[in-house]
């Protein structure tokens, strides 16, 4: 099973500490007024829009962009960025996903707004839009986009997906033997030839939520006693396209309900160059930019891109199973597959 990391007691908190943290009456109103300022550019939508932002980033001359996409693939987009928008610098800070929302709250704690642009996890993603560190932007680019691409609060919105699906190898299960739905996986047939990921929380908690509480927990100890082989480390739908594309006997099948988990970019409230910002979540929501993603065998958002890649339903992981339930799905999970052991966790 594909998936991704949840977030740990200490991360949690990091952005609880963050909540309580005091700011003085003189720096509120600075920040408002460079907030509001910034709202302002982002939700702008009048016919220059464009024309404004370009002279605008180009007098900004960079963008500050912090992200855990890694480094293979985000610096094959600065690089086209570079070109097309010559003048406009890209400094990049790539860390994991924990340490994306570790610097950016530890930073606007300390009154230090740096960063322009905030790319990574979902999960992340909206424990900095509860502290408040972004904000919503427009993008001609969002007509492309599907539903499941923007959260509510609409303060970020995935340029990239990460799915959760099965892999097989084709030399050891048969073409009439792959499962169609998840309850094939507690067929006979499957017992002791299914391996799950150690951490996969986030996923557990929304397919029980998915199947309903009863029937969910039911499937899931009968998943347990059939022994699946408990694995450390993803192989992302990113990585078994490569493998596939280059004849490994891997293949990756979609199972309804598929549920994903958003990588998502977002504008910082407070970011130094607004417009550069803005210029920089248009060329990552851009066909462009979204091209790239697909070429780097990342699964794009956009709905522009032609790609098999995301051409199934799917549904977002809702962020509060992993900000605010993280306790119970996780001691549910480690009793039925750990043995009560403690989740080691991953992070991108």
């Amino acid at each position: 099973m594909r998936g991704g990391s949840g977030i740990d007691q200490r991360r949690r908190r990091i952005v609880a500490g963050a909540l309580g943290a005091a700011v003085s009456p003189g720096f509120a109103l600075a920040q408002g007024k460079d907030a509001a300022r910034n709202r302002e550019i982002y939700l702008y939508k009048g016919a220059d829009r464009e024309k404004k932002i370009l002279e605008g980033a180009k007098k900004e001359r960079e963008v500050v962009v912090y992200t855990s996409l890694n480094l293979k693939d985000s610096v094959p987009i600065v690089e086209v960025f570079e070109r097309k928008y010559g003048g406009v610098k890209v400094q990049l800070w790539r860390s994991s996903s924990e340490k994306v929302l570790q610097r950016a709250i530890a930073e606007a704690r300390a009154g230090r707004f740096g960063c322009d642009i905030l790319e990574t996890n979902g999960p992340e993603m909206e424990a900095m839009h509860r502290e408040q560190l972004l904000e919503e932007f427009f993008s001609p680019h969002f007509k492309d986009l599907p539903p499941a691409a923007f959260p509510r609060h609409r303060h970020y919105v995935a340029d990239r997906f990460n799915f959760f699906t099965i892999a097989y190898n084709t030399n050891l299960v048969k073409a009439n033997e792959v499962p169609d739905t998840y309850e094939d996986l507690i067929q006979p047939r499957f017992a002791g030839r299914v391996g799950l990921e150690a951490s996969d929380v986030d996923w557990f908690g929304a397919m029980v939520k998915a199947m309903g509480e009863e029937k969910g927990l039911a499937f899931f100890s009968k998943l347990a006693a059939a022994k699946p082989e408990m694995r450390s480390g993803h192989t992302l739908i990113a990585e078994a396209e490569r493998l596939v594309v280059k004849g490994a006997p891997i293949r990756w099948k979609a199972l309804k309900p598929t549920f994903g988990r958003p990588n998502a970019i977002g504008v910082a409230r407070r970011a130094p160059h607004p417009n550069a910002a803005l210029l920089f979540a248009d060329f990552m929501l851009s066909l462009e930019g979204q091209t790239i993603l697909k070429e780097r065998n990342r699964v794009p958002s956009s709905r522009a891109v032609d790609t098999h890649l995301n051409k199934f339903p799917f549904e977002m992981i809702d962020p509060v199973i992993t900000l605010d339930e993280a306790d119970r799905w996780e001691k549910l999970w480690s009793d039925l597959f750990l043995k009560g052991e403690k989740i080691r966790k991953e992070s991108e």
